[in-house]
């Protein structure tokens, strides 16, 4: 079950990714010169108030040094690779190996 959610997950992960990598390709081709969009700047752009209420929970809650050392460096980041990234990894937590039984090695 939880096997299915991850994956699932992964899935949405990597159609945001491709959904934002066309974008930036499209922007590309009409500015001619290679764009690739932030994921801060992308966030800002579809939702502010998430993303300023984002910002004042994790310096908050868990700090200042956490948004300034990691997640802003992750949010500076181009957007599809962040969500490729995270499809990434939770496709592989949802991953299932086959069983080896029976077989020779």
């Amino acid at each position: 079950m939880f096997r299915f959610v991850f994956r699932l997950a992964a899935m949405v992960a990597l159609s945001v990714s491709v959904i934002m990598a066309v974008i930036d390709a499209t922007r590309s081709v009409a500015a001619s010169a290679l764009v690739m969009t932030p994921l801060n700047a992308s966030w800002l752009a579809v939702s502010p108030d998430t993303r300023s209420a984002f910002e004042s929970f994790v310096r908050d809650k868990l700090g200042p040094l956490l948004w300034d050392g990691a997640i802003a460096w992750v949010l500076n980041q181009p957007g599809f690779a962040v969500f490729a990234v995270l499809a990434f990894v939770l496709y592989m937590i949802g991953y299932r190996r086959e069983r080896a039984t029976g077989r020779f090695a």
